[in-house]
């Protein structure tokens, strides 16, 4: 597989899940990792006009 132009680094597709009714995205490793987000964190998503904020999950 091709490496990615550093202008596209952050382009993502949607992907179907599971042929079901949900959409899967996935988030460059380096965000992940300066988030200290881990595997099966629990995520609060929410939608903010045309925007879909990510955060982390608090009791």
């Amino acid at each position: 597989m091709a490496r990615r132009k550093l202008s596209e680094k952050n382009i993502r597709k949607l992907t179907r899940m599971g042929g079901g009714r949900s959409m899967g995205l996935t988030l460059p490793i380096e965000i992940l990792h300066k988030l200290k987000w881990r595997e099966r964190q629990k995520i609060v998503v929410r939608q903010s006009g045309k925007k879909i904020i990510l955060e982390d999950w608090k009791k």
